[in-house]
């Protein structure tokens, strides 16, 4: 049982993370028109630095602990990178809130994902929690060929699927020992290599305030992942990761006021869908559930 103490600054921790992740929504937007590539590199070229100091400061190698991890890192840095360049594409091209409460369907599919490639158990309330979130996803997609950000947020929507996918082989690289600085560094490396040919052929040059705006989404992205590491230090994920759908409040009003951003009443029904299911998920894992396994 986690400590009253504890379980508070888990919750703080969660929370600053989410209010950092939104800021860095806001700075890839503001940055203006720029190739998603683009932004993507140089957001993952400051969370490389970042991790790069981290492994260095608590000696760790830069090397992978087991061989047989390696089909499983590249797919998280291949995963994550799809992820974050859908993210991103979605975030310059929709209601903010949208963008970020599509990118929220990646703990949904991280249940499925684990049930698909970890064989972990998948009860009937988790699915129709499941089903549930995706069918308040398309609340926010809109599915018709009239609404000019179907598009955009069918790839929001994969951009959580994508992380998702990504989420799944971190929690199966941390169970056979790899570490997480080592997780975030490959990833961040491989993303800025993978996007640096294509950076290339298609730079476009970048004024102060742009440059700015995407090193303040590399520091913003940083902040975030530091932020919710110590908040799962402090606290376990099943206790605390239904507060870091705060992160929404903070894009809707942060859109609102810089971007002039209002979702309408079919995405704020789709919003109230996916946090419901969240919720319920979250009384599952700490209510319902372990209420079961003390009868059992």
């Amino acid at each position: 049982m986690t400590k009253p103490k504890n379980k508070y600054m888990g919750i703080i921790c969660i929370i600053l993370s989410a209010f950092c992740f939104a800021l860095m929504s806001v700075f890839v937007r503001l940055s203006g028109k720029l190739p998603t590539i683009q932004k993507t590199f140089f957001r993952n070229l400051i969370a490389l630095f970042f991790a790069l100091f981290i492994l260095k400061k608590d000696h760790i190698p830069f090397r992978i602990t087991h061989k047989s991890n390696r089909p499983i890192l590249f797919v998280r840095a291949l995963a994550g990178t799809a992820g974050m360049l859908f993210n991103f594409y979605a975030i310059d091209r929709m209601v903010l809130s949208d963008a970020s409460m599509l990118n929220k369907m990646s703990p949904f599919f991280v249940i499925l994902f684990s049930f698909l490639f970890l064989k972990e158990r998948l009860t009937a309330f988790q699915a129709i929690t499941v089903i549930c979130a995706f069918i308040g996803s398309l609340f926010i997609i809109k599915p018709s060929f009239s609404n000019v950000e179907f598009f955009p947020a069918l790839i929001g929507f994969l951009g959580g699927m994508g992380a998702g996918l990504a989420y799944t082989c971190v929690r199966y690289l941390g169970s056979r020992g790899e570490k997480g600085a080592y997780i975030v560094a490959y990833f961040s490396a491989f993303s800025c290599l993978f996007c640096l040919p294509f950076m290339i052929a298609d730079f476009q040059p970048m004024s102060a305030s742009q440059l700015l705006c995407l090193l303040g989404a590399g520091a913003a992205a940083a902040g975030g992942q530091f932020a919710i590491t110590a908040a799962y230090t402090y606290a376990p994920a099943r206790e605390i990761s239904v507060y870091d759908y705060s992160q929404l409040i903070f894009t809707t009003i942060l859109g609102y006021i810089l971007f002039g951003d209002v979702p309408d009443r079919w995405s704020f029904f789709g919003y109230a869908v996916i946090i419901l299911m969240a919720v319920l998920v979250f009384f599952y894992n700490n209510v319902w559930h372990n209420t079961d396994a003390k009868k059992s």
